[in-house]
């Protein structure tokens, strides 16, 4: 055969290579393979069920990343006009940092060898696919793409704490938090777990992270609240809450919505394949639950909002939102659609009485952030043990106590030894001309 003429062939094999597998993405359902892609899996070739995965995973983290913007407006948002410029700063510092950090040692720490359960290795990440390019494509997916999908969740349980914390904590305290939480406290917690460890041997279930990553990030912004204090004027000498208006609420509902959008990629992502029709499904009901439980919150916090405030609350009304979204995250996949409605609703009313306790005790989040990733989170996950039949309520308590005791214990420790070294509160002149001047040098908004 004439080198032109295979070369043509080769290229005519490829296409229908190619062809065959924008079949598969547009159907889902023609082509079936076991629920952990392996080599020799009857049905579809590997390196089919290796590409599909690795775009899958590949999408929902992008999905996931987008959420850091919705953060950023959310936050933007909640501050004054005078605090923006800053906290937007913190929202693309939190994504970097956490990249990095992540790499150096984080993952390793997670999901790298086992010390008794409790510890991975302290060693840099390093990318290996040379078994796939040799055409060992038991892996299922490129090392590369489940690592990235891993930092964008490290991401989100670090900006949880950046939006309790605004207008009063200094950025370079901030920022050396941020490293501790997403290079050390956030991989051991996730070793424990999704890595292999402890309490994933006792029985305990958080399929993509209410606890794992958002009640990490909630006690994390509970003890930094709890050393900085509230901002001036939040509070009333007899310790009555003082409303501090939000420079955008639009900006509020614009970062609510863009995080709704990435929670799709959040749970769905966590099935970790897409190469049969098994996972397909579980991926769609993940969704549908995952739509339903923040639909859930929003329409408990509405009704809720009316008849105890007399009056249609928005920015409570987000926050339910976001409180169903983080309820299902424990399981999203398991409960019917009718029960995610309820957990969201759940999430949302506990939400809401989670705002009043931190008023009461005199604790000032700005956004919201420990009722809704911290409370929210840990009623999430108990509620396995009423969807899941393989959960128990013992394994989940446990689970939910040990993160909290963990964390709380070295969140607190980070924030303390900064508090009596370099300080983690701009002083009161500071804050009342607003970081964005004494820290960034300038303002968000063009206020002549």
């Amino acid at each position: 055969m004439r080198p032109g003429l295979s070369a043509a062939t080769a290229i005519i094999e490829r296409m229908i290579e190619m062809k065959r597998l924008f079949f598969v993405l547009a159907s889902g359902t023609v082509l079936a393979s076991p629920l952990q892609v392996q080599a020799g899996s009857p049905g579809m070739p590997d390196e089919t069920a290796f590409l599909l995965n690795t775009l899958f995973l590949l999408i929902c983290g992008v999905l996931v990343m987008f959420m850091a913007a919705g953060f950023a407006m959310l936050e933007a948002g909640m501050v004054r006009s005078k605090s923006v410029a800053m906290i937007l700063v913190k929202n693309i510092a939190v994504y970097a940092l956490a990249s990095v950090a992540f790499y150096i040692v984080g993952f390793e720490l997670m999901y790298g060898e086992s010390f008794a359960g409790l510890i991975g290795r302290f060693l840099l990440w390093i990318p290996d696919d040379s078994d796939a390019l040799g055409s060992d494509l038991s892996a299922g997916r490129a090392s590369s793409a489940g690592w990235f999908f891993q930092m964008v969740f490290v991401a989100t349980a670090a900006s949880v704490v950046s939006g309790a914390l605004a207008e009063r904590v200094r950025f370079w305290a901030f920022a050396i938090f941020t490293v501790a939480l997403t290079g050390l406290i956030y991989p051991v917690v996730g070793h424990w777990t999704w890595g292999g460890g402890w309490l994933a041997e006792l029985g305990f279930r958080d399929f993509a992270g209410s606890t794992i990553v958002h009640s990490v990030g909630g006690w994390a912004a509970l003890t930094g609240i709890v050393l900085l204090g509230p901002r001036h004027g939040r509070f009333a000498a007899d310790g009555t809450p003082q409303d501090i208006p939000p420079s955008s609420l639009p900006h509020v509902t614009l970062g609510t919505f863009i995080l709704w959008l990435g929670w799709f990629g959040f749970n769905g992502g966590s099935q970790l394949a897409f190469s049969s029709v098994t996972d397909a499904v579980a991926v769609a009901d993940i969704f549908v639950n995952t739509n339903a439980a923040a639909a859930g919150g929003v329409v408990a916090s509405l009704c809720a909002s009316q008849v105890l405030l007399r009056r249609l609350d928005l920015p409570c009304i987000l926050n339910g939102a976001l409180a169903g979204l983080v309820s299902i995250t424990a399981e999203p996949l398991l409960p019917s659609l009718g029960q995610a409605l309820v957990i969201g609703g759940v999430g949302a009313l506990l939400m809401m009485a989670g705002i009043r306790l931190l008023e009461a005790v005199r604790l000032d989040d700005v956004v919201g952030a420990i009722p809704v990733h911290l409370i929210a989170g840990a009623w999430g996950t108990l509620a396995v043990a009423i969807t899941n039949p393989e959960a128990t309520l013992i394994a989940q308590a446990i689970g939910v106590l040990t993160v909290g005791v963990f964390v709380g214990a070295t969140s607190f420790a980070a924030w303390y030894a900064m508090k009596r070294t370099i300080g983690i509160r701009l002083c009161r002149q500071c804050e009342e001309r607003g970081g964005d001047l004494v820290e960034g040098g300038r303002r968000a908004y063009n206020l002549a």
